[in-house]
């Protein structure tokens, strides 16, 4: 049996404050070879603005009793009233040789101000032993192979939602690339010239239907609308967005359009504006001219387009 022990040099206004104890990292009620320990104090009531030295005992490893990590310092509790702090102090240690050993007194200097005075907790022993293996029901036995247990459908879920996740991102990718390349081969259909737009959608109104009180607000704002679409497209004024006055002010200088066109033109989408907003009924006979009107204002517009590229290709 070794008794190990630390000596430490004596100090002046020493106050004794209790006994260190030690607690193993490992939960047993015994302390074994190469375990890790505890050395730790306790101090209570620690005011605001004080300032603690420990003893340094790095030096003081060897062996038989190793310093695995130096002191920690943790606050355990708090006191509002008094404006001072619960302690907790330790070091890791580490026995390597059986036996008692006589662990230091700690030491500590306290400076609070103008008061500087020296803590004092006295050492406490530990007890290690040494590991001892039962060897009277010892038995060689085979190694035993790793087990194995059924997929469950847990288990096999997420790996089959990455799969599916995997073959769509592929498909996609895939449809992508198609498209891509169709574009780039001019596959892709053409895209119609503006009258050839105009003219089908106002096909879509050709039917007395539409005129019915209920639905010439549909019928006027979806002829209006092509109209302006066209007009847009056409000559490259942002009729959309446009009020009537605003629209005919803008046509104004354009000479490729027949004044009395112009007219009959700007009268239709002065009523319709009566229809759309002030749920003005316009009569059978001002509702079958609208269509014929907007035919004439797309065909006639599209031909002296046609007219004028003729003759700079003759040109």
């Amino acid at each position: 049996m070794k008794l190990a022990v630390f000596i430490l040099f004596a100090l002046l206004d020493i106050v004794p404050m209790g006994k260190a104890f030690v607690q193993p990292l490992q939960k047993r009620d015994s302390i074994v070879l190469a375990d890790q320990v505890e050395y730790c104090f306790e101090l209570d009531t620690v005011r605001v603005g004080t300032f603690l030295y420990l003893p340094d005992f790095s030096k003081a490893s060897n062996d038989t009793l190793a310093v695995v990590r130096g002191w920690k310092v943790d606050t355990t509790g708090a006191h509002l009233k008094s404006l001072s702090f619960k302690i907790r102090g330790s070091m890791v240690l580490a026995p390597f040789e059986e036996g008692t050993y006589q662990l230091p007194d700690i030491y500590i200097r306290r400076v609070r101000g103008e008061l500087v005075d020296t803590l004092r907790f006295y050492g406490c022993k530990m007890e290690v032993k040494d590991v001892l293996a039962d060897t009277t029901g010892f038995q060689v036995r085979d190694i035993k192979a790793q087990m194995r247990y059924p997929l469950t459908f847990a288990e096999v879920l997420p790996y089959a939602l990455g799969g599916l996740a995997a073959a769509g991102l592929i498909a996609l990718a895939v449809i992508l690339i198609i498209r891509y390349r169709r574009r780039r081969a001019g596959l892709l259909a053409p895209k119609d010239p503006p009258h050839i737009v105009a003219l089908r959608e106002l096909d879509r109104y050709r039917s007395d239907k539409f005129w019915a009180p209920d639905r010439q607000k549909a019928f006027y704002s979806g002829v209006t609308d092509t109209l302006k679409a066209y007009i847009d497209a056409r000559f490259a004024v942002d009729a959309p967005e446009m009020t009537t006055a605003e629209l005919f002010a803008a046509l104004e200088p354009i000479g490729e359009i027949d004044s009395g066109l112009k007219a009959d033109l700007q009268e239709m989408f002065e009523r319709a504006d009566f229809v759309k907003f002030a749920k003005y009924i316009a009569p059978d006979t001002d509702n079958a001219k609208v269509l014929p009107l907007a035919v004439r204002f797309v065909t006639d517009t599209y031909q002296t387009a046609l007219e004028e590229e003729q003759k700079q290709d003759a040109v």
